[in-house]
């Protein structure tokens, strides 16, 4: 008896952003029009979370 299906990705996940996954940054950086630096200097600053990032990163850093 096989278990049941999950989706994949959970939501907690999307909504946070792993500075240490290279993958994860560059995704940022690609959607956001910005450089990996600034995607991991920005998660330094205001944390994981996926909105906080992209809001510093359209501030301008």
């Amino acid at each position: 008896m096989s278990k049941e299906q999950t989706p994949r990705g959970r939501a907690q996940d999307r909504a946070r952003v792993a500075g240490g996954q290279d993958h994860e940054v560059r995704y940022e950086a690609g959607k956001e029009g910005v450089s990996k630096d600034e995607v991991r200097d920005a998660v330094k600053e205001v944390g994981n979370s996926r909105r906080k990032v992209e809001d510093r990163l359209k501030d301008g850093g």
